[in-house]
């Protein structure tokens, strides 16, 4: 496990293969990661599926509207949806998407994030300054390594449990 120095601003997210340790960066997107910790505080995320995983890329989840098994999952409007609370602004900032950054998922509006976000699985150059960085994954890589790929995959992985570090 790693060494989690701020665990009011860490997420322990377990996953089928063991546990993500993520930093939230509170001084970069507060917004958004007060949103997380909100969603990842009522269970919204618990048991929502990866709904979209491209390998090289990154794993997206966070659809709380239509990704979670006990709402109804219909893997065709997984991806469409977010939270029942408002979208947040961006916080656009200059840290890169790198390898294990939590990023925060969007439609074609830079304001429009909600519940959604993704891991990058290498540096992705290209997303810099176009969409929020708000987390780094800081132990756990290998498990989000393993997450089953596909747009969406057959039998997607999910998010077992999301939990604030400083709640557990």
């Amino acid at each position: 496990m790693a060494d989690i120095k701020d665990p009011e601003n860490t997420i322990i997210m377990t996953l089928k293969d063991g546990e993500v340790v993520i930093q939230l960066l509170p001084d970069v997107a507060p917004k958004h990661v007060e949103r997380m910790k909100e969603l990842a505080r009522a269970g919204a995320y618990d048991n929502v599926a990866f709904h979209r995983v491209i390998d090289g890329f990154m794993a997206q989840t966070g659809d709380v509207e239509h990704a979670n098994m006990e709402k109804d999952y219909n893997p065709g409007r997984a991806g469409t949806g977010g939270s029942d609370l408002p979208d947040l602004p961006s916080e656009f900032s200059k840290l890169p998407h790198a390898r294990g950054s939590l990023g925060a998922a969007r439609s074609a509006n830079p304001n429009s994030a909600n519940s959604q976000f993704f891991i990058n699985f290498k540096d992705n150059d290209f997303l810099n300054g176009q969409y929020t960085v708000y987390g780094q994954v800081i132990s756990g890589m290998a498990h989000v390594d393993a997450i089953a790929k596909g747009e969406p995959p057959r039998n997607p992985d999910r998010m077992i449990s999301v939990k604030v570090a400083s709640d557990v």
